[in-house]
């Protein structure tokens, strides 16, 4: 055997047998998998963080609505956006131009069980409506959010409208309380 031959075999034996590098090579194997998991639950957890923000600013701002000071004052569709933004101010400007709202007013509660939700790649914003009702008409509150998902590989599994975005949406159900004598304007929308 050539003596280079011979060279070559004994560092090929002698690097099968080392073992100094063996931790940095098994964490080089789990390294991308773990990060994937690691940012994937972070992912998840900014998507669950997010839903209950809007949901939680949702009910609050719907609030005005339901006693009738959003109505009484002139309030608008904006200005109901607006007041869902500020109870989630930590979104920043981004909040306006990715927020969605449709509300509508109803002659009674089991006509809501047939009102069609919109969700995910069905949504469209031009569907949305305005009708926040008058003193004791029944009203269905939704907000739309459409969310970034930032993790790559995992956004397959959170997408559900759009590329790399997450519709989330928040919705809350009330009859609006008797603030004046007027008399119900029932359904709208």
């Amino acid at each position: 055997m050539p003596r280079a031959a011979h060279n070559l075999m004994l560092a090929l034996r002698a690097f099968v047998r080392a073992r100094q590098g063996a931790t940095a090579v098994e964490f080089a194997f789990i390294a991308g998998p773990l990060l994937m998991l690691i940012f994937g639950i972070l992912e998840l957890a900014l998507v669950f963080m997010m839903s209950t923000a809007l949901e939680s600013a949702t009910a609050s701002a719907a609030r005005a609505i339901r006693t009738g000071q959003l109505q009484t004052s002139g309030g608008t569709k904006d200005t109901f956006a607006e007041a869902v933004c500020a109870r989630m101010s930590w979104l920043g400007p981004a909040c306006g131009g990715n927020l969605y709202v449709d509300v509508r007013t109803y002659d009674d509660f089991t006509s809501l069980k047939n009102d069609p939700a919109e969700g995910g790649n069905a949504f469209d914003e031009n569907n949305t409506c305005w009708s926040p009702g008058g003193p004791a008409d029944i009203v269905l509150v939704r907000t739309y959010y459409s969310w970034q998902i930032f993790t790559p590989l995992i956004s397959n599994a959170l997408v559900n409208s759009g590329t790399d975005r997450r519709l989330l949406t928040a919705v809350d159900a009330f009859r609006n309380e008797p603030y004046s004598d007027q008399a119900p304007t029932m359904a709208g929308c």
